[in-house]
């Protein structure tokens, strides 16, 4: 089945069908990971975007076991590609790309020239599109919608038995913070976005922060729950959207980037050092305003955009990379031990 990507100056390209055939529309966003598919596709992070894959081969190593993935399902609303392999090789493969895009009724094309897609977003920014398959629909801006309260948990989730007890509030948890942080030895109490934890009092030793989808001030009832636990100077770690979250909570301001950082090869350097890191990211907003008390813990090598933030002298820290990474690079898995040692 042949179809249509539409952007909303009504530039199109045309591709054929590889997924689900029915069409959706989002913004479109491109990432230049050569691998991790199967993480990038159910990373909530990605709800309500159009992912365009730079990589010209996708599907070669097929999809692997559940409990590998970054949620329980596809989150992004439509996939791109240059070119399809239907024919994956790979011992943990339990499916092929197009069976398991079919099953979860996410649409996805073939289209040759991702490049010019992708110079397309460069130029111009971020878009709102469509893709059209078998009917035609109206442009959707996931940006008007609070993506975070369709992504989170909507209950209390109890995991791990280590001694030191973590609040992780889920805003858009990947699976595998929850896996860097059990590693450790940590108990977790996960709980929603908008979850009121003075009003339950609830007990914990240090705070995360969760990663997640779309513009952080959508997220108001999570900010005042930041705001109002700096107040007992515990331990806080922000990573991604957690960033975002904790600048506001601190009174710093975060603003929308052109086209947003998403890959696995993202440069940034650690402020008043030498070291430069590879980061996985997957954000399109950014701190603007650094809240007072705080100090600039990253900084991104290509634009020099924040890249984290730290307190100068409480225990409160976050990133805008992922340091659990998945996929990607492990350069900065050791923020979760940093986290731990001011438990």
């Amino acid at each position: 089945m042949n179809g249509k990507l539409i952007f909303k100056d009504k530039t199109e390209f045309f591709g054929s069908s590889f997924g689900f055939d029915s069409s959706a529309a989002g913004e479109i966003v491109f990432t230049t990971g050569m691998m991790g598919y199967p993480e990038s596709l159910t990373d909530p992070s990605y709800k309500g975007q159009i992912l365009v894959m730079t990589y010209p081969l996708v599907g070669n190593y097929g999809v692997c076991d559940k409990k590998y993935w970054e949620s329980g399902k596809i989150q992004v609303s439509g996939l791109i590609v240059s070119d399809y392999i239907d024919t994956p090789s790979h011992f943990g493969s339990q499916m092929t790309l197009a069976e398991w895009l079919k099953k979860e009724k996410i649409p996805a094309l073939v289209i040759k020239d991702t490049r010019k897609i992708t110079q397309k977003i460069r130029d111009e920014g971020n878009s709102l599109v469509k893709m059209v398959l078998n009917q035609d629909i109206d442009f959707v801006d996931p940006n008007k919608i609070n993506l975070v309260a369709e992504v989170s948990t909507s209950k209390i989730i109890e995991e791990g038995k280590g001694k030191k007890k973590i609040l992780l509030i889920d805003c858009g948890v990947k699976e595998n913070i929850k896996r860097e942080l059990l590693k450790r030895n940590l108990s977790l109490t996960i709980v929603p976005w908008n979850f009121d934890i003075f009003k339950n009092k609830m007990e914990f030793d240090g705070m995360v922060i969760s990663s997640g989808p779309g513009d952080p001030k959508m997220a108001e009832k999570t900010v005042d729950t930041v705001k109002k636990a700096m107040g007992l100077k515990k331990p806080i770690l922000g990573i991604c959207l957690g960033n975002q979250i904790l600048a506001l909570a601190a009174g710093g301001d975060t603003y929308k980037l052109k086209l947003g950082h998403r890959g696995q090869n993202q440069p940034c350097k650690l402020v008043g050092g030498q070291r430069c890191f590879m980061t996985t990211q997957n954000h399109g907003f950014a701190i603007g305003k650094i809240p007072k008390g705080f100090k600039p813990w990253f900084v991104n090598a290509n634009d020099e955009t924040n890249e984290g933030i730290i307190h100068e002298k409480l225990p409160f820290m976050s990133v805008q990379f992922h340091p659990e990474a998945s996929p990607g690079t492990r350069d900065t898995e050791w923020l979760f031990d940093f986290f731990v040692k001011n438990l």
